[in-house]
């Protein structure tokens, strides 16, 4: 469990959704629980697959534009996240959800990369090019700062 919140932290930006994305996969895989013993080798792959499908299915519903008729009278207060202005983490978050997905297991979760290519159902050469233009990415944010 603690690993997967690290790993729903790092996708979504911040503990509260990491918590509520955690939950959400972990009552689908539970329903499912029998079916994928049977068929999956190793369940908590399919979590971690399940996880990075569903934030960024979640990504893609809720980036859209919502239009209301009056704006709010009190403007909704976030509450500080003690990582937001550390530039490593905003450089992270700044990459495509898949870049990050690959950064997270690898470098957080120290996965093998036939370990993260079954985790997210891509190809190990994929996992290789992500990784690559997050890496990259990363660099070339990292020399602004410097």
């Amino acid at each position: 469990m603690p690993g997967l919140l690290r790993y729903g932290h790092v996708l979504t930006g911040n503990p509260h959704d990491a918590a509520d994305l955690v939950q959400t996969v972990l009552e689908k895989v539970a329903s499912r629980w029998s079916a994928l013993l049977r068929k999956a080798s190793d369940p908590l792959a399919y979590a971690r697959r399940a996880m990075a499908n569903a934030h960024v299915s979640r990504w893609r519903r809720h980036r859209r534009e919502n239009l209301v008729a009056d704006l709010p009278e009190v403007p909704a207060a976030e509450g500080a996240d003690r990582l937001e202005h550390e530039p490593l983490w905003r450089a992270l978050r700044a990459l495509p959800p898949r870049q990050r997905a690959v950064v997270v297991l690898r470098y957080y979760e120290n996965l093998s990369e036939e370990e993260i290519a079954r985790t997210l159902g891509i190809s190990r050469g994929t996992v290789k090019s992500q990784s690559s233009k997050a890496m990259a990415a990363l660099r070339a944010r990292a020399g602004e700062w410097a």
